[in-house]
């Protein structure tokens, strides 16, 4: 299995995954990236899986459908383009020969699902939309602090070695927020060397890994004794799990 990110407007990424014959696609914003790429790789487009209901992540979709007639499955209670199958915890979508695991994953958007994936012989995959970013999170548009802790918290139960496909480029940008939280994490210093080296070649810093956001990322790390310290420095109301986390989401939005 190949897995390719299809870079569409400023920083999305379209994430396609295919074996040679048939490809997946993961929240086409933009049906001609998709379309240019199935056509210079010579595939056909079996399936078109979708996070949340977001246009920049949905506004292919229809026409991709209509081109290509790949079937659609996204979230059970958000708006999307109809026809598809609605999808919710603990769901599957059988594609590529793979089984696709859906993970509820609510806090940017109210009804948001993760796609997880293990081709075989090869670490699993996570399709994480915009609930999990290199170095950060999504903003919570529609969710809580309480559900976007518990759906992160989920995410990061997975393999450490799990690759994780976040639908933006916005590593670099969220590192310099992580190193404001954890100045002294040498784990962060040396990743943001190896970001600024990859963005200028202009080539993508991710898919990430479970291990590493794990060890860098502040988002998962709202438990860590220094980042907590570091938390009610800026916010003395964050006295638990769901205020601490809250309370850098808030900083990281006003940052």
């Amino acid at each position: 299995m190949k897995l390719i990110p299809l870079p569409a407007f400023n920083d999305n990424y379209i994430w396609m995954l295919h074996d040679g014959h048939a490809a997946v696609v993961v929240d086409p914003g933009d049906a001609e990236v998709v379309l240019d790429a199935l056509q210079q790789l010579e595939l056909k487009l079996q399936a078109i899986l979708v996070t949340h209901h977001h246009g920049d992540h949905t506004a292919g979709v229809s026409a991709l459908r209509e081109s290509t007639g790949a079937a659609v499955f996204g979230p059970k209670i958000e708006r999307m383009p109809e026809p598809l199958t609605r999808l919710g915890d603990g769901d599957h979508v059988e594609a590529l020969g793979l089984s696709f695991s859906v993970l509820e994953v609510p806090g940017h958007t109210a009804g948001h699902i993760a796609f997880v994936v293990q081709p075989a012989g090869q670490d699993t995959i996570l399709f994480c939309g915009d609930t999990l970013f290199s170095a950060g999170c999504g903003r919570l548009f529609e969710g809580t602090a309480a559900q976007m802790l518990h759906s992160l918290s989920r995410l990061a139960a997975l393999p450490e070695s799990t690759r994780v496909c976040c639908a933006h480029e916005y590593t670099a940008s969220g590192l310099v927020f992580a190193r404001m939280v954890e100045p002294d994490n040498p784990a962060l210093l040396a990743y943001q060397d190896q970001v600024t080296q990859l963005r200028a070649q202009q080539l993508p810093t991710l898919p990430s890994s479970i291990g590493l956001e794990k060890a860098i990322n502040p988002f998962l790390r709202t438990h860590i004794d220094a980042v907590i310290t570091r938390i009610r420095q800026m916010d003395n109301s964050a006295r638990d799990p769901v205020s601490t986390f809250a309370a850098l989401r808030t900083w990281k939005n006003q940052f």
